[in-house]
Order: structure tokens, then C-alpha cells, then sequence
């Protein structure tokens, strides 16, 4: 009678990924929050940590001479940041290892700002690009596109829906801001046309709008298994639409 909509189950191989991606978000989480507490105590003894990655975290803490009572508090929370070390560790390599395997992932990992975690997790969650009829499908699916308050003949957008997986939404617009602060010699075509809207519109809905046009492009290379290529980019500009 159509009152119900067909459901799309992921398939099984897909599922075991999104397992491994969601441990390692939490991995991840969860040392960064033990190096944001280690971080407060160290301002509040007015100490000052160099900046780093979360991996030399350790190494630069070791570099501070402590107070001993400061020392001692921390102690405990050392064989923690070790362990969560190496399980992020093992978890990047395991995703390292899928993006080797996974034809759809390599493509993937070819396009600019995208890894092996981002490549893999936009695999997952799509599964088959062709139950998507477009990329503008997809790209309300993640969550992307701009709400809508119109009625009548007035048509007003407000920010995006922020529906469907977060996790990759938050993936794409890392990817999207790595664009706009690391140029590239590939990525100049993406990095004008956000800087174009973000003279109109600000960096952050125009960063925004990158990440919903990251997804549009991933999209279509997921469905013709083909690799990035940014000639194509220059040779056909797509309207602007801003978060």
C-alpha cells in the first residue's frame, strides 16, 4: 500500500568495518580526553606543554621537569595514555591494511583530504552507491544540505539538518578544512571555490559547503570506480551552494 519505506541493510563485510571504525573513534575519544585532563593540570601548576600530536604526547610530557606532588597524580594515568597508544596504533593499521584490499577504498584515498579512516568509514556507510539516485541524495543523507523555512514564495535556508551519520559528516568537514588550510597544487580548483563563497558567506559555511561538494565528488567516484582527478574540476564549475 506504500506506507512503508524499503530499508537498506548494510551488508555484512560493511558492518564489520563500521565495528572497527566506531572502537577506534572511541580509542581516540578516550585519549583525548586523558590528554586534555593531563593538559589542565599542567596550566594550573602553570607549566607549559609544547604543542604536538597525540603520539608524542608521552615524549614531551617526559621533557617537563614535574613537581613531585604534580608527578605523582599524573603517574597513574601514564600506562593508560601507553595502552591507548598502541590500540590506536593497531587500529590504524588495520584500516591501512583494508585500504589496501578494498578496491573502493583505494579509489577513495586518491582524493584530496581524504585517508585511509575517511575513505574507509564513506564505504561503509554508503555500501552500494547505486541506492542513491545522485549526489545531492547523499548529500541530505549525511546531514549537509541547509534546512528549509519557506513557505509560499518566500524560500529561506537555515544551517544544515546535522541528520543521518555523524561520524562521517565530521570526517568529511575535517577533510574539507585540511583543503582550505594545507594548499595543494590538486586541491587549487576546491580551495578557490571555497574561498569564493567565503568571502560572501564566511570560512565556516564556506568550509561547510566543501564537505557537502567532498561528498558529491566521493560519491561519483565510488559509483564509476575511477580515482580523483581535479582536471575535471577546472573544466566544469558547479553552482555555489552555501551552507
Amino acid at each position: 500500500m506504500g506506507n512503508y519505506r524499503p530499508a537498506h541493510r548494510t551488508s555484512e563485510a560493511q558492518r564489520h568495518v563500521r565495528w572497527q571504525i566506531a572502537v577506534r573513534e572511541t580509542l581516540v575519544r578516550t585519549r583525548a580526553r586523558w590528554i586534555v585532563l593531563i593538559g589542565s593540570l599542567l596550566r594550573q601548576a602553570g607549566l607549559h606543554l609544547p604543542g604536538g600530536g597525540a603520539e608524542t604526547f608521552l615524549k614531551r610530557l617526559d621533557a617537563i621537569a614535574l613537581p613531585e606532588p604534580l608527578h605523582q597524580a599524573i603517574a597513574p594515568m601514564r600506562p593508560v595514555l601507553e595502552g591507548l597508544n598502541q590500540q590506536v596504533a593497531t587500529a590504524d593499521r588495520a584500516l591501512e591494511e583494508l585500504a589496501r584490499n578494498d578496491p573502493r577504498v583505494r579509489c577513495l584515498d586518491t582524493a584530496p583530504g581524504i585517508g585511509p579512516v575517511t575513505a574507509a568509514t564513506f564505504a561503509a556507510i554508503l555500501d552500494r552507491a547505486d541506492r542513491f539516485v545522485g549526489p545531492h541524495q547523499l548529500e541530505a543523507y549525511l546531514g549537509l544540505v541547509p534546512r528549509e523555512y519557506s513557505s509560499g514564495e518566500r524560500q529561506v535556508r537555515g544551517r544544515i539538518t546535522k541528520v543521518g551519520n555523524t561520524r562521517l559528516r565530521c570526517l568529511l568537514i575535517e577533510a574539507a578544512w585540511s583543503i582550505v588550510n594545507y594548499p595543494k597544487p590538486e586541491t587549487a580548483a576546491l580551495r578557490q571555490w571555497t574561498l569564493r563563497i567565503a568571502t560572501r558567506r564566511g570560512m565556516p559555511r564556506a568550509v561547510v559547503a566543501l564537505a557537502r561538494r567532498l561528498a558529491g565528488i566521493l560519491f561519483a567516484m565510488m559509483r564509476d570506480e575511477t580515482v580523483y582527478d581535479s582536471g575535471r574540476l577546472t573544466s566544469r564549475v558547479r553552482p555555489a551552494r552555501v551552507a
